[in-house]
């Protein structure tokens, strides 16, 4: 991370670099991210389904587990900025505590023909994890997957 100081694990973006090391021990630590955030739902949840508080607080890095953890590739840029592998791209949405997610990649690589098939399984993944999401079309007519907390959330908006 630069200063030398580890900060834990992070999921995937689709705005860091390409995943490297050990694919085991990446695909370990995602499991373990993962059931630890199921644990907290559990614990806080009240026997609801749906995002838990720190989700609410953290909904990037939420979501970004979810779909990392669900098999779902993360996209990629390389040290200019430049994307180099085509997946999810996870960040904040418009409106305070969503999150949009689109299917990004290098020209050339496809995404766009990808992302309909792709961002729909996205969908299912986050809606069966209780998270509202919506499809939509942006500029030159992507489509890209807004995702917010449920309507009756405690603590939202």
């Amino acid at each position: 991370m630069g200063s030398g100081e580890s900060t834990g694990f992070e999921p995937a973006t689709g705005d860091g670099p390409p995943l490297a090391g050990n694919a085991e021990a990446r695909a370990a630590s995602v499991r373990t991210a993962f059931e630890g955030l199921l644990q907290i739902r559990r614990l806080t949840g009240g026997g609801r389904a749906g995002p838990a508080p720190w989700e609410l607080h953290r909904p990037v890095r939420a979501v970004a587990l979810a779909l990392e953890s669900s098999g779902a590739a993360p996209s990629a840029v390389d040290a200019s900025g430049r994307r180099v592998s085509a997946g999810y791209r996870v960040r904040a949405g418009e409106a305070a505590g969503s999150v949009r997610v689109d299917w990004a990649g290098p020209p050339g690589s496809g995404a766009a023909h990808h992302e309909e098939e792709a961002l729909a399984e996205c969908a299912e993944v986050l809606r069966g994890l209780g998270w509202t999401v919506l499809l939509y079309r942006g500029p030159r007519r992507r489509r890209y997957l807004e995702v917010e907390p449920p309507a009756g959330v405690p603590g939202v908006r």
